[in-house]
């Protein structure tokens, strides 16, 4: 099987890490494949912010946390967080934003990291307190949270696959 299929077919979404820091290395081989996205119109309307400082990962969490009323993490112990804005103007920012997040997700995989698509970016970055977090990081623009991808080492195997449903498939 080739092993662009063999990666697809065998991701899985890591809800417990290791505390062990990505590789600088590894990191930004994953990050440059999320650049090579597909976008619509050739835009590139989406970021990635690289967050492996603590204290700003921890401060993600707390918001994301606070947005879904959980006292406990919702990146699940991953040192890395990546998250995924997008021009807010561009047609596609949705679009292109959950793109990059494919990339980044199956980047990591091909690595032999563990990763999982983290949600409530819109309402953290759309918050008076996630505006000023980017302005107070350089970041200018209108932005729209697409998403978070943690990532790092899997502290435990991956689940087995679900049964793929019935018909999800229709051929004409």
């Amino acid at each position: 099987m080739n092993e662009a299929i063999k990666n697809l077919l065998t991701r899985r979404s890591v809800r417990k890490y290791k505390p062990d820091m990505v590789p600088e290395d590894v990191l930004n081989r994953i990050v440059e494949a999320g650049t090579y996205a597909p976008n619509g119109y050739g835009r590139q309307s989406a970021i990635i912010l690289v967050v492996t400082d603590q204290e700003v990962r921890n401060k993600l969490s707390q918001m994301n946390a606070e947005i879904l009323g959980w006292q406990q993490d919702p990146f699940y112990g991953a040192p890395v967080v990546l998250v995924v804005l997008a021009d807010r103007t561009a047609e596609t920012c949705v679009e292109d934003g959950s793109l990059v997040l494919g990339n980044l997700m199956n980047a990591a995989h091909a690595e032999g990291l563990g990763s999982c698509w983290i949600h409530r970016a819109r309402e953290e970055f759309d918050s008076p307190e996630g505006k000023a977090l980017l302005r107070s990081l350089g970041m200018e623009g209108d932005y729209v949270g697409v998403g978070h991808c943690v990532l790092g080492y899997a502290a435990e195997e991956a689940p087995a696959p679900a049964p793929r449903k019935e018909h999800w498939v229709y051929k004409v």
